[in-house]
């Protein structure tokens, strides 16, 4: 019997460290940590908390532009080892999030709705947006 293979969860310092490598300790392992992942030899998801907490440190923190941090997070999570299972949808809300000048949060659910999970908001980006939802 072949045992399952160890799948990572990325923590947001992890993500910051390989993308920033702006610590002489932890860039290094994130990177070395990172490649494999890159690779495939590893196996990692980056759950939307940590993609949301980077976006936000990236450009409230380090004031990178948002074009800079879609192509970072991007180029990540199309890395061959990750098996996040909403990977499509957190790419169209990085790319809703960079065409809009609304927040990453209702970016992601803008790109999680559908006929079957309608976004219950009093917010009008929701429709700027084109997310299946309802305003209240």
């Amino acid at each position: 019997m072949k045992l399952p293979q160890k799948v990572y969860l990325i923590d947001t310092n992890v993500v910051l460290r390989y993308l920033l490598g702006d610590h002489a300790e932890f860039s290094p392992k994130a990177k070395a940590f990172m490649s494999d992942v890159s690779e495939g030899t590893r196996k990692a998801e980056i759950p939307d908390v940590v993609i949301v907490e980077c976006v936000y440190v990236m450009e409230k923190y380090y004031e990178i532009p948002k074009s800079e941090i879609v192509e970072k997070l991007s180029g990540i999570l199309n890395f061959s080892g990750i098996v996040n299972p909403d990977r499509s949808e957190i790419l169209e809300a990085l790319l809703k999030y960079q065409n809009s000048n609304i927040d990453i949060v209702d970016c992601i659910l803008a790109a999680r709705s559908s006929p079957e999970k309608i976004v219950i908001s009093f917010d009008k980006d929701m429709e700027k947006l084109k997310a299946v939802s309802e305003r209240l």
